[in-house]
Parts: structure tokens; C-alpha cells; sequence
């Protein structure tokens, strides 16, 4: 049998290739940071990690993780309702929650499967979800695994929300669900506006913070920061794995009631393990880092507002953004491909992104600031972007 899909998945893969949208993967050979090395030798700015804040390599907590490894050992082999559960757990959830001022938090190995977890044990069919339609393929797979009704707006559109909310006024519970930040365009989504809507038509609020968190909001403590909406969100999803070290692990924090139910029922927590002490370890030191200062964060902010005004200055067309991703607009995917290839060999390492992943003809390069970034690599970015812009005819 495997000899028909053979050639059939063959096919598929030569079409990708020839259509231009075929993935290859660069492989690192030095710790996550803004400079690198990759495996054809190259020295090379990374601009398309999302170390937010330049944390992923950082002493305290390659320390902390180490210390973790000492004192409670290398993996758990267990789910956390069985023998999975240690007290640096407990005290990572405990901190996640009071970095977002929430009720409780529960711990999953990814924010994929926090996304994917969260619905069907809350919601039936005689509810409703109403998302946003460029919301992470995390939340997407959570919907489809959950039998409500399914309602989707575009894009930060507050009259089309509004509109989807009358709909869904025959359902009996109902529940908005947003990207705090949409990671391929950078754009923030509209909490204020959410939460007012919500309160009128009776909604519940969830919101993946995976690109806000540590991002947005003075301190980084995400949009609730942002626009003060601190405790008026029901549901906040995110990730250890981008500005909050970069490693692995996810989290579902909010109302009480809602955590002890996904403790309860939620199936990537029950059947998945424990994330490994060495990672609980190093995110309860990251949160600390957090309390101490907010340095890091004015850093990122003020790395992007650089990077963003030379990038327009430079005249290339980007996406408003609100974060620190920068959306480099190019529209043909081969185009994107070729850009990438040629600023890494002036030292600059992007991806360019393309159909499936953003629409047709939206092809794009994200550039992701991070605190890890100095003067000289935002300036050695932007020459090179300038310069290979020039020669692919993007800049006239």
C-alpha cells in the first residue's frame, strides 16, 4: 500500500518545490541569541527568533535549570494527576498568576496544547465560539475538537464582531476568543473594544498572549496591561517558549473555576507528562527577573521603534504594527525566498513567509526585534535590507 502514497506524496512534494513553498530548515550550531552560527558556517544576526527579550540564553536561568536538574532530576515519566506534579509546578503556576493578576494557572507542554485543550471541556454544542479569523491553527484545532457553534469574524473588525455576537445571542454561553497579537502581521488586537462588546452581549473573553506576553504593556505583562483591562479577561492562554526564555512548556491562567475544570477534563494535560523540573525551575527565576525590573522591555521597545521608523525611512512597505514583529510586505512568495537566501549572505538571517502560512499573494519577511539586539545589528539589518531591497528591484 505505502507504494501508491509513495508516489502520490512524492508528486506533492515536487509540486511544493516547484511552486516555490518548500520549507528548508537552517540548523544552528551556537546558542539561541541575536548573533549566530549555522551549520555552513556562517556568522549571522538572527532576526527571526521569538527571544523577545534576548532571554533564551541567559545566565540566570541556564543557571536556575541547572539547579533544577540537581534538586528534582531530569523528567517526570508521568501525567500530573498521577505522579507528575512537584512543588516547582505548583510554584511556577502560582508565579504565572500573579505576573497576569488571575485566579489560578495550569501548566501544559506546549501552548498548542493549551490552545487545543481548553474548549471542549468548558463548552457543548449549545454554545458558541466566536474567533478571530487569523487566530493561531492552535486555537483553530481547539474549535474543531469542541461541538459549539462556530462563529468567525475578520480580522480586528469590531462591527463584524458585534455583529456575530447578535447571532450568537441563541446560544446559551458564549465565548471570544483572539490572538492578543496576530504573529505574521504584528497588529495588537482591540482588548478595549472586546471587552466592551463582551459585557454587552454576555461573552466570555479568552486571549492567546504567546507574542504579547513579555511584548506589549509597560512591564510586558501582555494587552491586559496595555489597555488596563487587567482581570477582565476570562481565559489567558500563552507560552514559556517565546519571550519568557524560549524554551517549552504552555499555561492556561484565569478564573478559578475554569482552571479546576481543565485540571479536570482538559485532554493534552491529563494524557500528556509533566513538563521537565529543569524548565519549571528556570521559568520560575524568569518570572522573578520580571518583578525585578522592566529594563529588558524598554530595551525591545525601543530596538523596534528604531527598527521601524529606518525600515520606512528606507521605503519598504510593512504592516502596522503595535509589537516586535515587523512585517516586511513582498507578496510573491518566490520573491520571499530569494530575499531571505540573499540577506543571509550579507549576514542576516530571516525566513520569508508565503502561502499556506499567510494568504496567496501575502508573502512577507517577519522581522522580530529582541532586547538582545545592540544598535550595530539593527543598523547592519536595516543596510542589508536596503541593499538586497535595491538589487531584487523591492526598492527603486
Amino acid at each position: 500500500m505505502y507504494g501508491k502514497i509513495k508516489d502520490h506524496l512524492q508528486k506533492e512534494i515536487a509540486g511544493i518545490k516547484e511552486a516555490g513553498l518548500y520549507k528548508n530548515e537552517r540548523i544552528i550550531t551556537t546558542p539561541q541569541k541575536a548573533d549566530i552560527s549555522v551549520s555552513t558556517g556562517e556568522n549571522v544576526l538572527n532576526f527571526c527568533a521569538n527571544n523577545y527579550l534576548g532571554l533564551s540564553n541567559h545566565p540566570r536561568l541556564v543557571e536556575a535549570a541547572k539547579r533544577g536538574l540537581d534538586s528534582h532530576g531530569y523528567g517526570m515519566s508521568s501525567v500530573r494527576f498521577i505522579c507528575g506534579t512537584q512543588d516547582v509546578h505548583k510554584t511556577l503556576e502560582e508565579k504565572i498568576s500573579k505576573f497576569f493578576g488571575t485566579e489560578d494557572t495550569i501548566l501544559y507542554a506546549a501552548c498548542f496544547d493549551a490552545n487545543g485543550g481548553v474548549f471542549e471541556p468548558l463548552l457543548t454544542a449549545e454554545d458558541a465560539i466566536i474567533s478571530d479569523s487569523l487566530n493561531h491553527a492552535s486555537i483553530i484545532d481547539g474549535v474543531r475538537l469542541c461541538k459549539a457553534q462556530r462563529y468567525r469574524y475578520a480580522n480586528a473588525d469590531m462591527t463584524d464582531l458585534k455583529e456575530k455576537l447578535k447571532e450568537a445571542q441563541a446560544q446559551r454561553f458564549r465565548i471570544i476568543v483572539t490572538d492578543g497579537v496576530f504573529s505574521m502581521d504584528g497588529n495588537v488586537a482591540p482588548m478595549d473594544k472586546i471587552i466592551e462588546l463582551a459585557e454587552k452581549y454576555d461573552a466570555m473573553v479568552m486571549v492567546d498572549e504567546c507574542h504579547s506576553a513579555g511584548v506589549v504593556g509597560k512591564t510586558g505583562r501582555g494587552v491586559t496591561e496595555l489597555f488596563d483591562i487587567r482581570g477582565k479577561v476570562d481565559i489567558i492562554t500563552g507560552t514559556l517558549g517565546k519571550a519568557f526564555g524560549g524554551a517549552i512548556g504552555g499555561f492556561t491562567t484565569g478564573k478559578k473555576e475554569i482552571i479546576e475544570m481543565l485540571r479536570q477534563r482538559s485532554r493534552p494535560y491529563l494524557f500528556s507528562n509533566s513538563i521537565p523540573p529543569s524548565i519549571a525551575s528556570a521559568g520560575i527565576e524568569m518570572f522573578e527577573m520580571m518583578a525585578e525590573t522592566a529594563d529588558l522591555q524598554d530595551k525591545l521597545h525601543e530596538n523596534t521603534k528604531y527598527f521601524v521608523k529606518k525600515i520606512l525611512a528606507a521605503g519598504f512597505d510593512i504592516k502596522p504594527t503595535k509589537s516586535a514583529i515587523c512585517a516586511v510586505m513582498l507578496y510573491d512568495a518566490k520573491l520571499s525566498q530569494e530575499m531571505a537566501a540573499n540577506l543571509l549572505n550579507e549576514g542576516v538571517y530571516v525566513i520569508g513567509f508565503y502561502f499556506p502560512v499567510v494568504p496567496k499573494d501575502q508573502a512577507r519577511i517577519r522581522v522580530q526585534l529582541s532586547a538582545g539586539h545592540e544598535r550595530v545589528h539593527l543598523d547592519k539589518c536595516i543596510a542589508a535590507f536596503t541593499k538586497v531591497g535595491k538589487e531584487l528591484g523591492v526598492l527603486k
